[in-house]
């Protein structure tokens, strides 16, 4: 996984691939953390390690879950978010798969230039 810092300094982690999604959703984070993932599309799981994060934050976690995705080069991605322990893994489920509840979703266009100024803090 990767961790950035959102503008207002709250770490935010970033799955690469399956395994990571799962480490990072189901062991890394805490279940009163804010799990994104882009909507109806494969992608990074992303999460924010913090328990009520502030606006900026879920608009720039919501801009590296579409970029990390097959959404990368759409606009107006949709991105939903929900807190971690409404995030389930069926059993027998693929390494990365999982169902999630109670969501709300955001509309974002994935943006280098802000992914690139979250990696340099």
């Amino acid at each position: 996984c990767s961790s950035d810092l959102s503008s207002t300094g709250i770490r935010i982690s970033v799955g690469k691939n399956n395994k990571q999604n799962d480490y990072l959703t189901f062991k890394l984070a805490r279940k009163s953390e804010t799990w994104l993932h882009t909507k109806d599309i494969p992608g990074s799981h992303v999460v924010i390690h913090d328990d009520n994060p502030d606006e900026q934050t879920l608009m720039q976690a919501a801009i590296l879950s579409a970029y990390y995705s097959k959404a990368r080069d759409s606009s107006s991605v949709p991105v939903d978010y929900t807190e971690l322990r409404h995030v389930k893994k069926p059993s027998g489920a693929k390494p990365g798969f999982v169902i999630y509840f109670e969501q709300k979703t955001l509309y974002v266009t994935p943006d280098e230039q802000i992914v690139l100024q979250l990696k340099q803090k």
